[in-house]
């Protein structure tokens, strides 16, 4: 009778031990997570965190140049200037009863105040332009950034020469999207 009494009290030690290493493993695992989720929470700036700058006060550096543009302030020698045109929605061409459509917001960059003032005199000419040549594009023209590449080299031909004697050195994209 005593061996089972021994017996008895072992079990109850093995699974007392076997309770014990759940118990740590599970503190363990909360104490894992609580930390890992406050790292999450801290570093994404809901959980203190440094501040950021108001939108408003903050404005990047194409805002800026065409408020300042707008305003009349003459820009400095040699700093470009910038010039927003109306968003472009146009049908691609795709050859079959299937439709295909672009959007793109373009911003030109422009060497000086003297050629802002040239460029927007021929602002319906530049998206006539603009327009006839992307309803004639195909979705494959605009693959990749290679696409991308000859489609600003194209639209930079053809603003110059719409614009010209005046310069445009840059065209940037603010958004392009190809459905």
């Amino acid at each position: 009778m005593a061996d089972d009494d021994r017996g008895a009290d072992g079990d109850e030690a093995e699974g007392s031990a076997k309770k014990g290493k759940r118990l740590i493993l599970v503190i363990g695992l909360i104490v894992l997570l609580l930390g890992g989720g406050g790292a999450g929470l801290y570093f994404s700036g809901l959980l203190g965190g440094k501040k950021e700058e108001p939108v408003e006060e903050a404005k990047a550096p194409a805002e800026q140049k065409k408020a300042e543009a707008k305003a009349g302030e003459p820009a400095k020698q040699g700093d470009p200037v910038f010039f927003e045109l109306p968003e472009f929605i146009n049908n691609l061409n795709t050859g079959s009863t299937q439709t295909s459509f672009i959007k793109v917001s373009i911003i030109l960059e422009i060497g000086s105040a003297e050629d802002l003032a040239r460029v927007q005199t021929m602002q319906p000419r530049i998206m006539d332009d603009f327009n006839t040549y992307l309803r004639e594009l195909r979705a494959t023209d605009l693959a990749g950034s290679a696409g991308l590449e000859r489609l600003r080299e194209e639209l930079l031909r053809r603003v110059n020469k719409a614009t010209s004697p005046a310069k445009v050195h840059n065209i940037l994209f603010k958004e392009i999207i190809v459905q």
